[in-house]
């Protein structure tokens, strides 16, 4: 069974984007894009931060550690995938802005459509991993897999919404609890399976070797986050939202664009092992930067 799951797993990946991109369609109301308007300054800040600061903050990360050129790459490709409805689930658990994590959501999948193939593209040409051999990222075809994925199962879920009314929550139910076992099935498998059966065969030194970049990577990238919204005078609730947007990246997106799409195995290994601590680093330090904010306010009061 799990050779025939294995066989198949770049489509199995993909369902599961699809169905997580679904289900945060499902979740949008027209008035939420109102918030696009309501709050441009928050939003255009969290853009320039997840599109501009993180990539940039990636490459000077990759560029003084002893990784390999696959293993710099993998690290890059993550970095320019931003977070999905992971990140609004946290920012929903800290009691941050929703509204305007989901408004960069839904902006940052429109802007990966272009982002993603080009920014790839310049970092396979920089780190030159094709040993003699041309490795290059298709552009229309990875827009159109972006686009395909992402973007059109959250329209459909929009749609959706928008005919069914609250008859909605009824498959989100459903979504809730299948989308937890696919992913588990999926991680298991490239962590576990071998090349041939869809796995990656990381091993336990690679894991070790790349712990402390991609924790690095995302307690950094939070503290950017946080740096940036402070300058700028935003809200503390804007300033949790947006460190936690640019904290949490699109392991999913990630595993296609490196597995699928440039089919480097070592590539993806930057996500997997990312992938084990990211959601617990990120709502740690959230959770961090709501008490040490209570505390403050008690003692000025």
């Amino acid at each position: 069974m799990f050779e025939i799951i294995g066989e198949n797993i770049h489509f199995l990946l993909n369902s599961v984007l699809g169905l997580i991109m679904f289900g945060l369609g499902m979740s949008l109301k027209r008035s939420d894009f109102q918030e696009l308007f309501h709050q441009p300054k928050a939003l255009s800040i969290g853009l320039f931060s997840q599109m501009i600061l993180l990539p940039m903050m990636a490459v000077v990360w990759v560029m003084f550690s002893e990784l390999s050129p696959e293993f710099k790459i993998g690290v890059l490709i993550l970095s320019i995938c931003p977070g999905g409805i992971t990140s609004n689930l946290v920012s929903y658990f800290v009691k941050g802005n929703v509204a305007l994590s989901v408004s960069l959501t839904v902006i940052n999948s429109l802007l990966t459509l272009f982002s993603i193939p080009i920014l790839v593209n310049i970092f396979l040409n920089y780190f030159d991993v094709s040993n003699g051999g041309l490795v290059h990222l298709p552009v229309l075809d990875t827009m159109f897999s972006i686009f395909t994925i992402t973007i059109l199962p959250a329209a459909v879920g929009m749609f959706l919404r928008d005919r069914l009314g609250k008859k909605i929550l009824q498959i989100q139910k459903y979504i809730n609890i299948v989308l937890p076992v696919l992913l588990f099935i999926v991680f298991g498998i490239k962590f576990l399976g071998s090349n041939q059966n869809g796995g990656t065969g990381i091993s336990i030194n690679e894991i070790i070797k790349l712990t402390p970049i991609v924790i690095g990577l995302n307690v950094s990238a939070m503290l950017l986050g946080v740096v940036v919204a402070t300058i700028f005078n935003l809200s503390f609730k804007n300033r949790v939202t947006i460190a936690v947007e640019v904290g949490l990246h699109n392991t999913a997106l990630a595993l296609i664009v490196a597995g699928e799409k440039l089919g480097i195995t070592a590539m993806e290994k930057p996500a997997l092992v990312y992938a084990m601590y990211s959601f617990f680093i990120t709502y740690g330090i959230s959770i961090l930067l709501v008490r040490v904010r209570l505390y403050r306010l008690k003692k000025r009061a």
